[in-house]
């Protein structure tokens, strides 16, 4: 009978201070409109292009056995763009969903909606609460899709909840922590994601998942995202594997695995 070998502890995957591939990656996705300005195209050219970047993103994802993918579609702020676009961006997520989902389920994908969901007209709702309906069994990669969402709104709905609780006696003072605050989170039941990337050259994080990346790496490229293909992902994740995750300690007791 062999001896079993030490487990590496570079490689732990339940360890996220060493971990070399993210569990849970976020993206903002960001220049779809620049991309297509760049063809002389309308901006929802571009806004189509990504869809099918996305695709490309969950395959890559699923190849590599990341555990979820968190997508920025639309903030609550985008609603101040031209009402012609945002009009088509939302005709675009519904016919997409509708078009995609059954392709989700069948590859084992969950599908997940985090925002302020009462602010879609009703069709889209419907087509938001059937898609996750379809997938909520699915056990394999999770797909979060974060529409008219902003972290603001994420941390200020999660008090109202804490709120109403101290209000009717149901908690006491004592009882609001972080930890309880982070159970009324939009994703409270999913691990923190490990690894934000955002495309098209800007460098902020844009009120997207503000409690959430307290700890996340965070990476940036001038690549739009309708060319984040296969490789600049892998460049991303190469940049994470380099990093060393301290969480408050030195880089000895990372090291050592403390």
């Amino acid at each position: 009978m062999s001896a079993q070998m030490p487990a590496d502890k570079s490689t732990d995957t339940n360890n996220p201070a060493t971990q070399k591939l993210p569990r849970h990656v976020a993206i903002i996705m960001d220049g779809n409109g620049r991309w297509a300005l760049k063809r002389y195209l309308p901006r929802v050219a571009g806004h189509k292009a990504g869809v099918e970047t996305v695709r490309g993103a969950l395959q890559f994802c699923a190849s590599k056995g990341i555990e979820v993918l968190t997508l920025f579609a639309f903030s609550s702020e985008n609603w101040r763009r031209p009402e012609k676009e945002v009009g088509l961006l939302m005709e675009l997520f519904m016919t997409a969903l509708g078009r995609e989902v059954k392709k989700l389920h069948k590859n084992n994908i969950k599908v997940k909606i985090i925002g302020e969901k009462s602010a879609f007209n009703t069709r889209l709702q419907k087509s938001i609460h059937d898609a996750e309906m379809l997938t909520k069994d699915n056990d394999g990669l999770v797909l979060v899709i974060a529409a008219n969402y902003g972290g603001r709104w994420d941390i200020a709905q999660a008090t109202k909840i804490i709120a109403s609780q101290a209000a009717s006696g149901e908690i006491s003072l004592s009882d609001v922590t972080p930890e309880l605050l982070q159970t009324h989170l939009s994703l409270h039941d999913l691990p923190e994601p490990d690894l934000f990337i955002r495309t098209g050259g800007e460098k902020r994080i844009s009120n997207f998942l503000l409690w959430q990346l307290a700890y996340t790496e965070l990476y940036f490229t001038d690549t739009l995202w309708p060319d984040f293909n296969d490789d600049a992902f892998e460049d991303a994740l190469s940049s994470f594997a380099g990093r060393q995750r301290r969480f408050g300690r030195t880089g000895e007791q990372v090291l050592d695995g403390a």
